[in-house]
């Protein structure tokens, strides 16, 4: 018998089918058994798909009605496949108070999550998009390996206290930071990617992104864009994946270049100056005052000191706020003006509101890599 002959059901079991030969011959179930050399019950409960076809019973249907081996084995691995997907929807309509914990719209708006209504129709299967989105298998996984993670959460806000939204931030720069090979994690190589990370201050962004992660994946250092997510309150995360993968996360949110390169610089320190806390998450937001812990104190003061050193900062108060004398020390600093506008703000030498316009502002597209 050609496999075209029979023209299936995937959601039936093979048991339907064998019915149907049955039918077609005018055998019984006792004279299927007898041929097959199975018992009753057996062939009984194969029909309802009690028991699942086994590559000898797929041979003996072959030999006794037909169809190819493969075809009976595919029969059944298709009933199974989709009886196992029900049983995931089922579990999943009884998990859909699980998403109240993360921001769906916005990851749906981000391209995380597939757009749709959020209805009691359309839950469950994203219940199931968001185990996959976390590789998880189901909400108490998700607690063990996400949830507990604010253990090792050290903040720099009080408010970066939504721990749902704080993982799918996270989790969305995993997923990109396990797209980036390179070698394991040098120190020595970090430490001098970073001065030559600090001469790229004077390019434009479509410039220097390209060689900023060259430099830093050669030093073993996965370095990740990801969109801000509300909720978070986080603009920056250094963390380590194991042992010898660090990770740098930024967002996109509003970072003009003087805040960019601050970030940045100030994750870095947390590689290079708490590297020994591997199981740390520094979730932090260095344009904003809250913490007062020691280590974020090591974060800023390095920044500030990688960005523009000691002996130059000490000069800053007797700069004259004037555009021609930012450039000027700028330029004897090799860095970008906005970076010194930044800093004397931050040092209250400038008034906030003046020579903004000395600043650059940044945009990229997700998961700049």
């Amino acid at each position: 018998m050609a496999d075209s002959v029979f023209a299936p059901d995937w959601v039936s079991p093979p048991g339907d089918t064998i019915l149907d030969l049955l039918e077609e011959r005018g055998w019984t179930q006792l004279q299927l058994a007898d041929r097959l050399g199975f018992s009753l019950k057996h062939v009984n409960q194969l029909i309802k798909g009690k028991v699942p076809l086994s590559e000898d019973a797929a041979v003996r249907l072959h030999t006794v009605l037909g169809g190819s081996v493969g075809f009976w084995l595919k029969r059944e691995a298709h009933y199974r496949e989709r009886i196992a997907l029900q049983d995931a929807a089922e579990r999943n309509a009884a998990m859909v108070s699980w998403l109240d914990r993360f921001p769906i719209k916005e990851l749906m708006a981000v391209g995380v999550l597939d757009k749709r209504r959020l209805d009691a129709k359309s839950k469950p299967a994203l219940v199931g998009e968001m185990l996959s989105f976390f590789g998880v298998a189901s909400p108490q996984q998700w607690e063990r390996q996400y949830g507990e993670m604010q253990l090792a959460f050290r903040r720099s806000r009080q408010d970066q206290a939504d721990v749902g939204a704080i993982s799918a931030w996270l989790r969305m720069g995993e997923r990109l930071a396990e797209r980036q090979e390179g070698p394991r994690y040098d120190e020595a190589r970090f430490r001098a990617a970073l001065d030559d990370i600090r001469a790229l201050t004077l390019q434009s962004s479509g410039d220097f992104l390209v060689a900023m992660q060259r430099l830093l994946r050669g030093a073993g250092v996965a370095f990740v864009l990801v969109p801000a997510l509300p909720r978070t309150h986080v603009s920056g995360v250094a963390r380590w994946l194991s042992p010898s993968r660090p990770l740098i996360q930024l967002s996109l949110y509003g970072k003009t270049n003087d805040k960019f390169w601050f970030s940045f610089f100030h994750e870095a320190a947390h590689l290079l100056l708490h590297g020994q806390q591997k199981s740390t998450v520094f979730l932090d937001d260095p344009t904003k005052s809250g913490s007062n812990s020691r280590e974020e104190q090591e974060a800023d003061a390095f920044a500030c000191d990688a960005l523009i050193p000691p002996a130059l900062a000490r000069e800053l108060p007797n700069i004259a706020g004037t555009r021609a004398a930012v450039r000027a020390f700028a330029k004897r600093a090799g860095i970008h003006p906005g970076i010194v506008v930044g800093r004397m703000q931050h040092d209250g030498l400038l008034d906030l509101a003046w020579l903004n316009d000395l600043k650059v502002s940044f945009r990229w597209e997700a998961g700049t890599d």
